[in-house]
């Protein structure tokens, strides 16, 4: 076990322990590594699985007289100490988890808000905030908790990252947007050519087994950005949250909620990839 993995939980360190396998290929190979890409994967959404778990089974009437946004916040937090008291999160990842929180806690507001309405919590709750339930930010936190946990568990290395104050340009400029979009023309497609080419050159090195996969970051960016559209259209399923086309019965969100949601992910693999123990994974070329 390494320097950087002595601080990591039992099951983490079983994780990051596999032995090497040199020379090893074929259909078994292949079918092993592929189960291994999918239990590191099954870990790293920990706190994302479990929370949706929760959004599934509790009731909308809620539990003994307690509203469900109050027992889902509830149980977020309690997933949350629960993480870092098993070495599963460390004080510094849940510290950067937050910050994911509070700024889509942030759009949240705006979003639900009388002026704009884009979408809407229908159901009563102590724990509102300007009409926003405070578990909202959770799902946020959620998608950032995934990434920095599959940095560690994949040790995932980028190669010919842009600069990083490029990066944090298009970073800003795309959360920006998610508010000025509503008063100004929407530039989310120009935003994104502009993240195509900054990243055209940008690959990811991820470790599933015993070698070393390739993947480019903008893969990474629409595969993570289609799974969130999925649980989006879960979510609004069962209730959580409701958009204006869906009040009278659910119907699938619009396909152009994947663009947004695999933009959110560049501004979140932005902010990640600022984070001291991960910088020194990053290239960026001189």
């Amino acid at each position: 076990m390494t320097a950087d993995h002595a601080r990591d939980g039992v099951v983490d360190a079983d994780l990051l322990a596999l032995p090497a396998r040199p020379g090893r290929s074929g259909v078994r190979h292949a079918l092993l590594e592929f189960l291994w890409f999918g239990i590191k994967n099954a870990r790293a959404c920990l706190f994302a699985g479990l929370f949706f778990l929760a959004i599934f089974g509790v009731p909308r009437s809620g539990i003994l007289g307690i509203p469900r946004y109050d027992l889902l916040l509830l149980i977020a937090i309690a997933i949350q100490a629960g993480m870092v008291a098993g070495k599963l999160e460390t004080w510094d990842e849940l510290k950067a988890i937050t910050v994911f929180h509070v700024i889509g806690f942030a759009l949240e507001v705006f979003k639900t808000s009388d002026a704009i309405r884009s979408w809407s919590y229908p159901d009563f709750a102590y724990s509102k905030v300007f009409g926003v339930p405070l578990f909202a930010g959770f799902m946020y936190a959620a998608v950032g908790s995934y990434i920095i946990q599959a940095w560690r568990l994949f040790d995932l290395r980028i190669r010919h990252h842009p600069p990083y104050w490029m990066a944090g340009v298009i970073a800003l400029a795309i959360y920006a947007n998610f508010f000025t979009h509503h008063f100004i023309p929407d530039v989310r497609w120009y935003l994104a050519a502009l993240a195509l080419g900054l990243y055209a050159r940008t690959t990811v090195l991820f470790r599933p087994l015993d070698r070393d996969r390739r993947m480019p970051l903008l893969t990474s960016f629409l595969l993570i950005g289609f799974f969130i559209w999925l649980a989006e259209n879960i979510s609004t399923f069962f209730g959580i949250w409701r958009y204006p086309d869906q009040l009278g019965a659910w119907t699938t969100v619009h396909v152009g909620k994947w663009s947004s949601w695999s933009l959110l992910v560049v501004m979140t693999v932005t902010i990640v990839a600022n984070l001291k123990h991960i910088k020194e994974r990053v290239h960026v070329p001189d």
